[in-house]
């Protein structure tokens, strides 16, 4: 080993003892500087927040209270769930009055009372594709007069069923087949003449069915019928009536003497060509018309010679329950005959001619639906 090697390796220890000596003999903890009571700062304290000065009135932040005393209890009582129907019903009872009195009064005139009940019970269906409407109604009417006896004011029993069937959901055209039927409760009489009535319980009493086409909005408010091929049957079951040949039907054969040799018949059929229209909306806040119109054409007897039933009413809500109702009703039907004169004998001179038939009333009433 040469000289020059050696020199290196001292040096490279001597080095490394150096290197070794500095590291071991510092403190790993850096020693702290005296601190000079002389030199302490003084120490302020600043208040920052500011306080609150107005507490709401409704906000009681130490002494929270819960009161009842302006809590209301429900109106009505929760509805309880029912599995989803595709039924809607509808049940309304109305009774309308109208009452005129006199005391001593100078112009004169008669105490008069009036009233009118109805009854409408609707059950319909409406799903997708199908429509089922059916609806039962009744109405009786009286009016009491000073010094005369009870007259009849109205009278109707009508039952009708409508089934409808549209080939998507979009259209509002629907296949349809309609069937009514419609009489009253009671003997009808041309006042002041009781003894011979002019129309009972089933004479007449008048049956619709058909086939066609139906047009009804979403809303149902609007219901136009079409029926190309409609059949309509006339009942005059009172015997009497019949042999007058009351309503259009056959009229009995009498002998010289008036003595009856056939029966009149107790029905008439027509086949004919049928239109009816209902339209419900509201004109103005509370205020609602309603119309209600039949159209039908013989085609076998008397083609072009049309039956006419229409009737309007106009309703006035004050309220939920009392409702002004002003109404009209327009017959005209040819087979309905009137001023038919006969002989002392009892022979028939004149048989009558059809006449436009009119009914209006006014009156207010009560409306309760259930």
């Amino acid at each position: 080993m040469n000289f020059k090697m050696m020199m290196r390796r001292l040096v490279s220890v001597f080095v490394l003892l150096t290197c070794f000596n500095s590291v071991f003999s510092q403190d790993s903890i850096p020693p702290t500087n005296p601190i000079d009571s002389t030199k302490i700062d003084t120490v302020v304290i600043r208040r920052t927040l500011v306080q609150i000065k107005n507490v709401p009135r409704s906000v009681n932040l130490t002494n929270p209270v819960i009161s009842f005393k302006k809590t209301k209890a429900l109106k009505n009582k929760p509805r309880r769930f029912r599995v989803p129907s595709f039924w809607t019903k509808m049940n309304r009872l109305g009774i309308n009055f109208s009452e005129v009195a006199f005391v001593n009064w100078n112009a004169g005139g008669q105490n008069a009372v009036s009233g009118l009940g109805n009854l409408r019970f609707e059950r319909n269906y409406k799903f997708r594709y199908i429509q089922w409407d059916n609806y039962l109604e009744l109405r009786y009417g009286l009016n009491a007069q000073e010094e005369r006896k009870l007259r009849k004011t109205d009278d109707a029993l009508k039952i009708g069923s409508t089934f409808g069937y549209r080939r998507d959901t979009i259209t509002n055209w629907y296949y349809s087949v309609k069937a009514t039927f419609n009489t009253q409760f009671s003997n009808g009489y041309k006042y002041p003449n009781r003894d011979n009535p002019i129309s009972r319980f089933m004479s007449p009493g008048y049956f619709f069915l058909g086939a066609g086409t139906s047009y009804i909005t979403e809303n149902q408010k609007f219901n136009l019928y079409i029926s190309p091929l409609t059949q309509k049957a006339t009942f005059v079951l009172d015997q009497e009536l019949a042999n007058n040949g009351a309503f259009g039907v056959e009229k009995a054969v009498l002998d010289d003497d008036g003595n009856v040799i056939t029966p009149g018949e107790n029905s008439f059929i027509e086949l004919g060509f049928l239109i009816t229209n209902k339209w419900d909306t509201n004109i103005a806040k509370n205020v609602s018309l309603k119309h209600d119109l039949s159209l039908y054409s013989d085609y076998l007897n008397s083609f072009g010679n049309i039956d006419v039933d229409w009737e309007l009413n106009l309703n006035l809500k004050v309220n939920k329950s009392i409702i002004t109702n002003i109404g009209t009703h327009l017959i005209y039907d040819d087979d309905i005959l009137f001023d038919r004169l006969v002989d002392a004998d009892g022979a028939e001179t004149y048989a009558g001619r059809p006449k436009i038939q009119f009914k209006q009333s006014l009156g207010v009433g009560i409306t309760y639906e259930f």
